[in-house]
C-alpha cells in the first residue's frame, strides 16, 4: 500500500498525521501539488510536482495509483475515480469514501455546483474540527492496520 495526498488543499494537520504515520509504519506517502512544499526529511515521505492546471494532480494520482493504494482527498470526482480502480479514498475530515455512497455525494456535489452557478450563495466548508482531526487519524490507523495483516 502506497498513500497518495492531493496536496495542494490538505490541511496541514492532515499532512503532519500523514508524516508520523509514514514514519511510524513505514508506508510511502506521496504528495502530489502543483507547487513545492515542506516536508520533513524522511525516506518514507516523498513529494511530486505536477504542472499547474485543471486535475492536473489529480489525473496524476490515477495514472500512479495501484489497486489497494490509498488516496487523500476531499476531491469527490477523484475519490471516484480512485474507488473505481480499486483504491481507498479517504477525506480529511475522516470519512472514508466507498462503493455505497460515492455516488451519492458525487450528485450531491453536482447539484451544489449547480446551485452556485445558478448565483445561490452556498458558503465554503467549515474549519476543520478537533473532532474531524481525531476521526482522519482513527480511520488512518484502522486502513494501516489492516494493510499490515
Amino acid at each position: 500500500m502506497k498513500i497518495w495526498v492531493d496536496a495542494d488543499a490538505c490541511p496541514t494537520v492532515i499532512k503532519e498525521t500523514l508524516f508520523r504515520a509514514a514514519d511510524r509504519t513505514q508506508v510511502e506517502v506521496t504528495l502530489v501539488a502543483n507547487r513545492g512544499m515542506r516536508v520533513p526529511p524522511s525516506k518514507f515521505i516523498n513529494t511530486l510536482i505536477v504542472s499547474a492546471g485543471f486535475d492536473v494532480a489529480d489525473d496524476e494520482i490515477v495514472k500512479r495509483l495501484s489497486a489497494g493504494d490509498l488516496v487523500i482527498t476531499a476531491d469527490i470526482p477523484l475519490a471516484d475515480e480512485v474507488i473505481t480502480k480499486g483504491g481507498l479514498a479517504l477525506n480529511p475530515r475522516g470519512e472514508l469514501y466507498s462503493q455505497e455512497n460515492i455516488k451519492a455525494k458525487l450528485n450531491m456535489r453536482d447539484f451544489m455546483d449547480t446551485m452556485r452557478a445558478s448565483g445561490v450563495h452556498t458558503g465554503g466548508p467549515a474549519a476543520l474540527s478537533q473532532s474531524e482531526r481525531q476521526a482522519f487519524a482513527n480511520q488512518l490507523d484502522r486502513l494501516l492496520a489492516k494493510h499490515r495483516r
